[in-house]
């Protein structure tokens, strides 16, 4: 590796948006898992709200897997980081429905409210993992 890159590499806010970075990509899995189910629920006839609460369950436990393997570093025990990572999925799954919830009261369409949805709680799910759930 060049020393510049080396260089780069190592500074606290490089590393911060490479492991940001590698948060978005695995986290592209879990909503794929939880867009997936969202689909199906809705195509059997579930509320959307409900829909998406249920894949949101489906993404969580992938997410978990991919932060705590892959993207951070945690050095709790993993059953402790299980148990913040529950925590933070109450307030998760509170704020999705809610914001969900509030963008469909605005007018947008299902999906377009669900993507709007899924970005505005990325960064939100990022800092709870990283301050809160994975340390």
């Amino acid at each position: 590796m060049p020393e510049w890159l080396n260089t780069l590499h190592s500074r606290p806010l490089w590393q911060l948006f490479l492991n940001f970075s590698l948060h978005c990509i695995t986290g592209v899995a879990a909503v794929v898992v939880h867009y997936g189910l969202m689909y199906l629920a809705l195509q059997v006839g579930v509320m959307a709200v409900i829909a998406t609460s249920i894949g949101f369950a489906g993404g969580a436990f992938s997410r978990f897997l991919m932060a705590y393997y892959h993207v951070f570093t945690p050095s709790r025990p993993k059953a402790s980081a299980a148990l913040h990572f529950t925590a933070s999925l109450g307030i998760q799954f509170v704020l999705n429905a809610l914001t969900f919830s509030g963008l469909l009261a605005m007018g947008l369409a299902v999906w377009p409210a669900q993507l709007v949805t899924t970005v505005l709680l990325t960064f939100v799910n990022y800092a709870m993992y990283r301050l809160w759930v994975f340390i």
